[in-house]
């Protein structure tokens, strides 16, 4: 069976109407997305939020967050699955979405998206203890009927950012050795504000762009440059394997925008 998921990374919302470092309006990119999305007529199963939802970890922030995203997701009788990034913080975390638990185990259909927390309270990088992945590899020892898809801030991958050496996901080869021969059939992580792909134990693994702004990966030597853009990915499951398509929030009018029949018939 088909899966599309939305895949929502570093919204970083803030409270109030506040702009995110003075001039980034992070709400009113999520807005943009799920809008984009609602219009979109696309069946999809699941939201995924990979962290950093809220900029202060503050509970206000992250009502605002469930209050957009989940009259979506039911519109579109979609799932919604939210794992913690570094600035999350726990307790608001799971008053202000209204979750019980940092790791968790959805199903949307026949597809299991598993969520872990890899946060380490009062640092930036990741890391994965051994209850979370004895836990995880006990999840992953009977196969769901469409697979699973992995879910967590830190990705297990590196980055060319410079500021991201030593915040990363440490030691990623213990998942890798726990994901490596199970269902699981891609990985989906946050936390650089880039859009990069890799795998892990021979599994996809797709970093998604930040909701909120960019980091410039071509900044030039000895700078760490964010710009202003807004993006989340598509990500969709056949039986034919897994593909990941960043899609880009523009408040510029489009380039041109014509009905598909119209442009089928011209290169047809």
């Amino acid at each position: 069976m088909n899966h599309t998921l939305i895949h929502l990374t570093d919204i970083h919302a803030v409270p109030g109407g506040e702009r995110l470092h003075g001039s980034v309006d992070s709400v009113a990119g999520l807005r943009a997305a799920l809008a984009a999305v609602s219009a979109a007529g696309l069946p999809v199963s699941a939201f995924v939020l990979s962290g950093d939802i809220a900029d202060q970890g503050d509970e206000e922030s992250y009502r605002t967050v469930d209050a957009l995203v989940a009259p979506v997701a039911r519109e579109l009788g979609a799932a919604v699955v939210v794992a913690m990034g570094n600035h999350d913080e726990p307790a608001a975390f799971r008053a202000g979405l209204g979750v019980s638990r940092t790791d968790s185990v959805t199903t949307a259909g026949g597809l299991r998206i598993v969520a872990l927390d890899s946060t380490v309270p009062g640092h930036h990088h990741g890391e994965l203890g051994d209850d979370q992945l004895a836990w995880l590899a006990g999840v992953l020892a009977e196969p769901a009927l469409d697979g699973t898809v992995l879910v967590l801030h830190h990705p297990p991958i590196p980055s060319v950012l410079p500021l991201m050496d030593g915040i990363g996901l440490r030691e990623p080869h213990r998942l890798a050795e726990v994901v490596a021969g199970t269902d699981v059939r891609v990985v989906l992580a946050g936390h650089t504000h880039s859009a990069t792909m890799g795998e892990l134990a021979g599994v996809p693994v797709w970093v998604g762009p930040g909701n909120a702004y960019a980091a410039d990966t071509m900044a030039p030597a000895g700078l760490t440059r964010a710009v202003h853009l807004q993006a989340y990915t598509r990500v969709d499951l056949r039986d034919s394997g897994v593909t990941a398509t960043l899609v880009p929030i523009s408040a510029v009018p489009p380039v041109y925008e014509l009905p598909t029949e119209v442009l089928l018939s011209h290169i047809g």
